[in-house]
């Protein structure tokens, strides 16, 4: 491990850390009694005090265990949109000594369907709009249990913000066996058994692809989740009276960390959007003085290209962060024009968000970073993991405190992902990358199959499976392709079913695929070619038709 970056250690930060060896949930409880009128989540102006989020959580604990049947250490599903519903149910969970699976509110029934297979959860929190898709689950048997939330019941307070429908909706008045409405689970004013789990037992369990296409959930524990929700705000020297927006997804690792957890943790007030919109987001940090948010570069780039963006006051703006996708430089030399300065990090599901960040006081631009507190990070040869020199390119591996326990029931998946250097446990990312002379890593290109859709990680695998559930496709590939908003977007090429080359057209298999897989996953380019290189074994040569493409992206690009 290289020890130039120390040079660059933030001032204000020590260089280990000692994260509160509990629960997660503990840090709610503790925010909850030194600050029980405060502010903790702010949704369209409606208030949640620290109070409020504290009792309303305990509750939904209590309905768990004692009318849904939930033990400790069992998984339970977390469905919806950034919502005050959202940060309660997650702790919640926690308080019931359970396990959050937070699943991406992208995803159609199937997807819900093998995610809830998979971690082997029959217990539910979604949201009204999402529950259609689960639906056929609880009627299958599949899920015995499921409380529906209305986001709805939050708007307590009057708005002039532009609120959205699904938000806004009115409560359904949903009935059948082993399913609650929210209200009532509230209304019931159960009190919950003792909090049992230990630091070392699971907590939370994200689904990422990993190194393949099949997603696996990653096991976190509250040491791991709390590491990283500890120290990526005192990264930054955050105190408790930090506003920020919680805009990035709380069921991703990024916005959960960064805009959920670790303010908690300090006890800083979270201004909630479920959706972007670049004209509430304005708004609201000219209302409540909102100092930073984490996000994508094409949301920043959106915000400031907001024609009205002069008419209001920004200056409470203090830094922007961002990771997934790098920020382009001219962006980010126009955020410094306004005094703001824009801080990359890099970080996996594997990791619980960050394991590098840009030191404020000397960040440099398209980076991942240094390793922050406790991380270990070199770039290493693919095969003989001999640590490379600076500037050369090779696998990113990483050890620290934040690293996940492994792939649930997935023993062999593990193993492969894991290596001993220097008797450490390294994690392989499937990054490519390099350090310079100062100790900052970079990233190049990736080693794993995956196609980067602003910030998104789509699996060419994974897509493709679901393509082949069409009766007209024969043969597909997806690779990733160039596009001027997203960066990289997604791109099938599709060999038809002879009878079918005339039934379907490019443009109503988008639609089908939009009908069958998430948004972000949905090819937006689809090819009908006749044939697919394929190699000696049989196999689709997917590498040679993902040059070919960036080949012809890059030439494209000079003209």
């Amino acid at each position: 491990m290289g020890t130039q970056h120390f040079k660059f250690w933030p001032q204000s930060a020590q260089r280990h850390l000692e994260p509160p060896q509990t629960n997660l949930f503990c840090n709610l409880e503790v925010s909850a009694r030194r600050r029980p009128a405060k502010p903790a989540l702010v949704y369209y102006d409606s208030i949640v005090s620290y109070a409020q989020l504290l009792d309303e959580a305990q509750r939904v604990a209590a309905f768990l265990q004692q009318r849904c049947a939930v033990a400790r250490g069992e998984r339970v599903l977390l469905f919806m949109q950034n919502s005050p519903q959202f940060v309660v149910g997650y702790y919640g969970i926690l308080r019931a000594d359970a396990v959050v699976v937070p699943v991406n509110t992208m995803y159609l029934t199937q997807e819900f369907a093998r995610t809830a297979g998979d971690a082997g959860a029959v217990t539910a929190i979604v949201s009204q709009e999402l529950y259609p898709r689960i639906e056929p689950l609880l009627a299958s048997g599949q899920l015995r249990h499921v409380i529906i939330a209305a986001y709805s019941d939050y708007l307590t307070s009057p708005t002039s913000l532009a609120v959205p429908d699904f938000v806004s909706q009115p409560r359904t008045e949903h009935r059948r066996p082993g399913l609650f409405l929210w209200r009532e689970v509230l209304d019931a004013g159960l009190t919950p058994g003792a909090l049992t789990a230990g630091s070392e037992e699971l907590c939370v369990m994200p689904y990422t692809s990993g190194t393949t296409g099949q997603p696996k959930g990653c096991m976190h524990t509250h040491a791991t989740t709390m590491y990283t929700s500890v120290a990526q705000l005192q990264w930054f020297g955050a105190t408790a009276e930090l506003t920020l927006l919680a805009v990035a997804p709380m069921f991703h690792v990024t916005g959960m960390q960064g805009a959920m957890n670790g303010p908690l943790y300090v006890g800083c007030t979270i201004v909630i959007m479920p959706r972007w919109d670049r004209t509430v987001a304005a708004e609201c940090v000219q209302r409540y003085g909102i100092a930073t948010w984490t996000g994508v570069p094409t949301m920043f780039q959106d915000f400031f290209a907001n024609p009205d963006i002069g008419k209001y006051d920004l200056s409470s703006i203090t830094k922007l962060s961002g990771g997934g996708a790098a920020m382009p430089a001219a962006v980010a030399q126009r955020l410094l024009e306004r005094g703001i300065s824009f801080c990359e990090g890099y970080g996996l599901t594997e990791t619980m968000a960050a394991t590098h960040i840009n030191p404020l006081h000397h960040p440099k631009p398209q980076c991942l970073g240094i390793p922050i507190y406790g991380v270990d990070s070199r770039v290493v040869d693919p095969q003989t993991l001999r640590e490379m020199s600076p500037g050369e390119v090779g696998e990113i591996v990483t050890h620290g405190p934040q690293l996940f326990k492994g792939y649930w029931n997935k023993p062999a998946d593990t193993a492969e992902v894991f290596v001993q250097i220097d008797g450490k446990r390294f994690f392989r990312t499937g990054d490519l990358g390099r350090v310079d002379e100062d100790g900052y890593f970079f990233m190049v290109d990736r080693l794993k199959r995956m196609i980067n859709a602003s910030g998104f990680k789509v699996w060419p695998t994974e897509v493709e499976a679901l393509m082949y559930q069409h009766p007209g496709v024969l043969e597909a590939c997806v690779i990733g392709t160039r596009d001027a908003h997203r960066g990289e977007t997604v791109k099938a090429l599709v060999v038809l079913r002879p009878e079918w080359r005339e039934r379907v057209t490019a443009q109503e298999l988008r639609e089908w695929c939009h009908q069958n897989m998430a948004a972000y996953k949905a090819p937006r380019v689809v090819v009908f070619t006749d044939s697919l290189p394929k190699s000696g074994s049989g196999k689709i040569m997917w590498r040679e038709l993902q040059e070919r493409e960036s080949a012809a992206g890059a030439a494209e690009a000079t003209h």
